[in-house]
């Protein structure tokens, strides 16, 4: 971007890094606040967000100068609540040209001003600006990260950025943790004087670890494959050499493996985490299984004194690293208080459903509905292809009716054009599908549809789809 020539008010587009502009007004900083040596830059408050930078002057464009041009190529409803706000502050201040002795206004009241951490554009919480359109605005879990620190508010306020807890009690018994703000991330979270520790690195276990180590809590972990917690080593993670030790030296154990038998085989084999199971110590299991497997384990587990919780947990790989996962959790209800500053890391909002396997059942039930869903979605493509319709002419009209959805755009999108790049194994989904079969078995209910839909994410493994997003079911239409 060429250099400007700015002043304080002047509304811009500010940039930062390979993030994409965004509309803000360039303000004084706080008297405290020194400008980074070495910089020509200004100060900048973004609309829509309350976040403030320091922008090199290179990185900023004048609003109106630009505005058609950066409306073309930013199409997220996160971006245009920003452009709507500019334009709100545009009306109010052209009301106010024409009402210079301000009636109706809050009577000089000034706002006071609100502590700030600034973003550098070297600082890894450039994700601030991620690009927005990658998700609904009530799922955006960047655009207040970080840059505004709410530390010295009273624990009464509802701003966006914090992210306190709600107990929601609802008739079915069940309760929920959740942001009192549905746009509220995970940026203001005190995390747990307990020590954590944590199994299994997939592409789940990775994202989560990751924000709890963010938001500052002590985590131990391990993995089968060694290297993967190479990483995580480099960003402060303690490194165990067994499940059985992670679980004697930490208070909190979470574990989110594959399938029922690893997560079996976690707890009950050599240097398991039985072994390390001491009267006190909370085993967390996150892996998704059918409820007799979180039976077995919880009985073990408290025979050995210990405290034992289900959490599932609904989401995809891009929502495990964005700390926006959905948490399903039953069994103790302390041990499900004792990690709420962990599921407010890795997550938008939980639930406790009560005993233990009522989580496990919700989430087949979940991923039952979302896998018969996928194939469905890739039948309808494939169907307007063999009968000559445009594929992107479907999923532009799907786009605009009752089903829209970011779930069906991305997943399209990526089936159009060839990306089957796993954020949700399909090999995952069709065990799932399997064990939401059975539990219907069990309890004399049919499954139909499930059923159905399973056969085609056999055939897709079958062509090799194993490793492969849930969105490569498609395949299993085309061979």
């Amino acid at each position: 971007m060429a250099t400007v020539h700015l002043r304080i008010g002047d509304l811009v587009w500010g940039k930062l890094g390979r993030y994409p502009p965004w509309p803000g007004k360039v303000v004084s900083p706080p008297k405290d606040l020194k400008k980074p040596r070495g910089k020509k830059c200004h100060f900048v408050k973004f609309f829509g967000t309350e976040d403030h930078a320091w922008i090199k002057v290179e990185q900023l464009k004048p609003y109106h100068a630009h505005k058609e041009e950066m409306i073309k190529i930013n199409k997220g409803k996160r971006f245009q609540q920003a452009v709507d706000a500019v334009e709100d502050f545009l009306k109010k201040a052209k009301g106010k040209e024409q009402n210079p002795e301000g009636k109706g206004d809050s009577k000089g009241k000034k706002t006071p001003n609100k502590p700030l951490k600034i973003l550098e554009e070297d600082d890894e919480d450039l994700s601030a600006l991620k690009d927005p359109s990658e998700k609904p605005v009530k799922d955006d879990p960047h655009f207040h990260h970080f840059l505004l620190s709410q530390s010295e508010k009273p624990a009464s306020s509802m701003e966006p950025i914090s992210k306190r807890l709600k107990i929601i009690e609802e008739d079915t018994g069940s309760t929920s943790i959740q942001a009192a703000d549905s746009t509220a991330i995970n940026g203001s979270i005190t995390p747990t004087d307990k020590r954590i520790g944590f199994l299994g690195l997939g592409l789940m276990g990775s994202g989560i670890v990751s924000n709890l180590l963010k938001m500052g809590h002590l985590v131990t972990v391990w993995n089968r494959t060694a290297e993967k917690c190479d990483l995580f080593i480099q960003e402060g993670a303690r490194l165990g050499r067994t499940p059985a030790e992670v679980a004697s030296t930490c208070d909190i154990t979470f574990s989110c493996v594959s399938d029922p038998k690893a997560a079996r085989d976690l707890v009950l084999g050599p240097s398991g985490v039985l072994q390390g199971i001491r009267p006190g110590k909370c085993y967390v299991e996150m892996s998704t299984v059918d409820p007799e497997t979180i039976t077995e384990l919880s009985q073990v587990i408290t025979l050995r004194g210990g405290r034992f919780l289900e959490a599932p947990v609904a989401g995809s790989q891009q929502l495990s690293n964005d700390g926006m996962l959905v948490i399903v959790a039953a069994g103790d209800r302390t041990v499900y208080e004792d990690c709420s500053s962990c599921f407010q890391a890795m997550g938008k909002t939980s639930f406790f459903l009560g005993e233990a396997g009522n989580a496990a059942r919700m989430m087949l039930i979940l991923n039952m509905v979302q896998g018969s869903f996928m194939a469905t979605i890739a039948e309808g493509l494939t169907l307007a292809q063999a009968t000559g319709q445009s594929q992107q002419t479907f999923l532009d009209i799907l786009c605009q009716g009752q089903m829209a959805s970011t779930f069906v755009d991305q997943k399209c999108q990526n089936i159009l054009q060839g990306n089957f790049k796993p954020d949700y194994y399909l090999k995952h989904i069709q065990k799932d599908l399997r064990l939401a079969i059975s539990m219907g078995d069990m309890a004399n209910h049919p499954t139909p549809m499930a059923a159905a839909a399973n056969e085609v994410y056999k055939r897709a493994k079958a062509l090799d789809q194993s490793d492969n997003d849930i969105s490569a079911v498609y395949r299993a239409y085309i061979h």
